[in-house]
């Protein structure tokens, strides 16, 4: 059955839609290869996870943000099409697990009705911009950067210039100098700041996790507001066309930076400057409308014996910068939320704050705008569904990803051992919610979906081998976060313990920092202080596998002994080897450029025409099993290698000029139209460069280029 819109769907979204439809048919009848079809969906929120047939599917919710009627419609999906869960994610995104591939589309369009999209949730796109939840609210903050977090996410989103990268491209937004939003592990962090009255931003460039973590690297201690966008536009740029696309492991941005150092980088990053379609880009301020303050109810402190409503209050509760309002954290375990429980909270928010939910990078939520009279009574109605657990983004507030549960990557169980951890301290260190300096952190492998390397205390599932048996271990990391100088930083790799010992680890952690920390020392600096190998001396025992027991072979939350079975990652696209299929992928990327030419959209059409160039000389190269791997390296090699050749460019030289033309020209009607035309005629001249090729060599793949021609 064709997918049902309703007149709230954008044309941009149905068209989105109506092309996973058609490609989704493609892929079922073997039209199309397993590797395009995956490249293309990733771009579409579709990811899929370790069970074979289902399908992850990614909400895509700029900074986190969302409405009470928006919550209602994703738990309606979950029941619909998913299993009535709701997993709130460390990028501020909602995720729907065990959803059926022919049911994604339907489900997108139901979504979008309520203006919520999937579009580049995952693959190699601008991923979901962050920001800092408290946002609009924070004491601390010089100014509200929820519009600059939308207005970032809105203008990437179908942009060409980040359609097809060579990995993902991360972004973040804090609200204050503390960094909230984690800048310094994003490829663009922005940290807002007034300087001579005028609003801007301290700009970090570059960083990243996964297996090699990098901080980020400060770029200006200040650009002005309207020049924040631009800079990030001129960075994409640079990482699209420089960036690795062969290796996946070295793809990321901090490895380009880190190769040719920030002030070459920075140098590429000024060179665009002409073809960017804004040089500058002014925000509108649409932040939601303030309510009056009310200073008489400012400093309110609850009356009440009731211990636990007392600690909720300490640990959950904070007046925001509107004196006499308040904000309520909740604290979400494994970030999981039954779909009945997220209805019933939209009820909640609607009778007592706001209609502005936040997701929070710890798998939490915010509610704000909330009267202190009406605390207690929220209190009681989040008790009782389970949301007014105390010790929000504490220690004992555990962020952790889904792990072996659902994804093809994970080694170990992060759900199980979070749940055992977080059972642990609140039996033994019961007064741990109350330390907001050690921030634990869990991922499944050393990809990082968890941010284990960001964390005070972070573990992340491995395995070890034991003759010839293999047993579920965690690496544990030590030292990340944020210091006493609110500098971030990168955790160290200490020692591999046994999954079981995971509960063992954290208790030697916890009751060393108690005996030994100086007063007021946080985390980061006394491990610091005491270096890595006091920690790893203090857990060496907990490795000693001459004293495992049967147990030790079974991982957490389940019964079967242990085996590693990691799958093939979908965190980014798989490299097109089929000439064909880069054709017809060639072709795709021409017809946008009339079409964005059309539409008068010039430096969008310009973009598509350089991308037609790209993938049309990277599939002549495949004919020639020339190896291929940045776009730049793509054109130097189509330039050496297609001198003189069928048609092509007569001197060398040649192609690389009218390729990279695109950042010496503005994005003018009139240039546009020449370079548009030029990627037209080029491509026709690989198609029969092609075919001639065919031809004379008798191969049974003319078949495959007449298909992508007549597609």
């Amino acid at each position: 059955m064709s997918v049902q819109f309703t007149e709230q769907v954008s044309a941009a979204a149905r068209r989105d839609i109506l092309d996973l439809e058609k490609k989704i048919s493609a892929f079922t009848t073997g039209e199309m290869t397993d590797e395009h079809f995956r490249k293309f969906r990733l771009a579409r929120g579709v990811y899929g996870q370790r069970q074979p047939g289902v399908q992850m599917v990614r909400i895509k919710l700029p900074h986190g943000r969302i409405t009470a009627d928006q919550l209602v419609r994703i738990a309606d999906m979950s029941d619909r099409y998913a299993t009535g869960n709701l997993h709130a994610t460390t990028r501020q995104d909602i995720q729907l697990h065990f959803v059926k591939l022919a049911d994604t589309p339907q489900l997108w369009a139901e979504l979008e009705d309520a203006s919520i999209t999937l579009k580049e949730a995952c693959g190699n796109t601008v991923r979901n911009v962050t920001g800092s939840a408290r946002a609009g609210i924070d004491p601390e903050e010089p100014f509200d950067i929820t519009p600059y977090a939308y207005a970032i996410f809105d203008y990437f989103l179908r942009n060409p210039i980040c359609q097809e990268m060579g990995r993902k491209f991360k972004i973040s937004v804090s609200s204050s100098e503390k960094d909230s939003a984690y800048g310094y592990m994003h490829d663009v962090g922005l940290i807002p700041r007034i300087q001579d009255g005028k609003r801007g931003f301290k700009v970090l460039v570059g960083g990243g996790l996964g297996a090699q973590p990098f901080p980020a690297q400060q770029a200006f201690e200040f650009i002005p507001e309207e020049k924040a966008i631009p800079f990030i536009e001129a960075v994409i740029r640079v990482f699209d066309r420089y960036g690795e696309r062969t290796k996946r492991h070295k793809a990321r941005m901090k490895y380009l930076l880190n190769d040719i150092g920030l002030d070459e980088f920075l140098k590429r990053v000024q060179e665009e400057t002409p073809a960017l379609k804004n040089k500058t880009y002014q925000i509108e301020d649409t932040s939601v409308e303030v309510q009056p303050e009310r200073p008489e109810a400012s400093g309110f402190q609850l009356q009440t014996e009731d211990a636990r409503l007392n600690a909720w209050f300490k640990t959950n509760v904070f007046e925001q910068k509107q004196k006499g309002w308040y904000a309520v954290q909740l604290r979400v375990l494994l970030g999981d939320m039954p779909s009945d429980t997220a209805r019933k909270l939209a009820d909640v928010v609607k009778r007592y704050a706001a209609d502005d939910i936040r997701v929070t990078v710890n798998q939490g939520y915010i509610l704000r705008y909330i009267r202190p009279e009406d605390l207690e009574a929220l209190y009681h109605e989040l008790n009782a569904l389970g949301l007014a657990e105390p010790g929000f983004d504490t220690t004992a507030d555990i962020t952790t990803c889904p792990g072996t549960d659902t994804c093809n990557l994970a080694i170990s169980s992060s759900y199980g051992i979070t749940r055992v951890l977080e059972k642990m301290m609140k039996e033994e260190f019961p007064e741990i919610i109350y330390n907001n300096d050690i921030k634990i952190k869990i991922s499944g492998c050393m990809n990082g979906c968890g941010q284990h390397s960001v964390a005070n205390i972070g573990y992340h599932g491995s395995s070890l081998k034991n003759g010839a048996l293999v047993l579920p271990a965690l690496q544990v990391l030590l030292g990340g976060g944020f210091n006493g100088k609110g500098e971030g930083l990168i955790a160290d790799k200490v020692i591999k313990v046994p999954a079981k010992r995971g509960p063992d680890s954290l208790r030697l952690l916890l009751n060393d920092y108690e005996a030994n920390a100086y007063e007021g020392e946080y985390y980061s600096d006394y491990y610091g202080r005491q270096g890595k190998n006091y920690f790893y001396q203090l857990l060496k025992p907990l490795a000693d596998l001459k004293t495992l027991q049967d147990s030790d072979y079974i991982d957490w939350d389940h019964t079967e002994q242990f085996v590693t079975e990691v799958g093939v990652g979908e965190c980014a696209g798989v490299m097109i080897d089929l000439v064909a299929t880069t054709l017809y992928e060639a072709d795709e990327k021409l017809n946008w450029a009339y079409d964005t030419l059309a539409n008068g959209s010039y430096a969008d059409a310009i973009y598509h025409a350089y991308n037609t160039f790209i993938t049309g000389a990277k599939a002549a190269l495949m004919t020639k099993d020339v190896p291929t791997n940045t776009q730049h390296g793509i054109v130097s090699d189509f330039d050496k290698h297609f001198v003189g050749e069928f048609g092509f460019h007569q001197a060398e030289g040649e192609f690389k000029t009218v390729v990279f033309s695109i950042n010496k020209n503005e994005p003018t009607e009139a240039y546009a139209r020449e370079l548009v035309g030029l990627a037209a005629s080029f491509l026709e001249s690989v198609k029969a460069y092609r075919q001639n090729q065919l031809l004379i060599e008798g191969m049974p793949a003319l078949r495959e280029l007449t298909q992508a021609q007549d597609s």
